[in-house]
């Protein structure tokens, strides 16, 4: 292997999922300044909006689209403009 292309500071890192307080502890290079102790020890932190826990493709449960809805609401907005 190639010296001196890896990171330094490869270390244990927490990364919580803010969407539902999933916590889960990988290695990561990633740079924080905040901290999270879980089962007594310390770990960086790092804070997430969507993670595998509460991605709709992950978790099978995606948003349904009202197209009906839609539908007629453009309908009605530009019956208008209808000749």
């Amino acid at each position: 292997m190639r010296k001196g292309i890896h990171p330094e500071n490869y270390r244990l890192v927490a990364f919580k999922d803010m969407s539902n307080d999933d916590v889960f502890i990988t290695k990561s290079t990633a740079e924080t300044k905040e901290t999270l102790e879980v089962d007594g020890v310390e770990y960086p932190l790092v804070k997430l909006e969507i993670s595998r826990s509460s991605h709709p493709f992950y978790t099978g449960k995606a948003k349904l689209v009202d197209t009906a809805g839609r539908i007629d609401k453009f309908k009605n907005k530009y019956k208008k403009f209808k000749k």
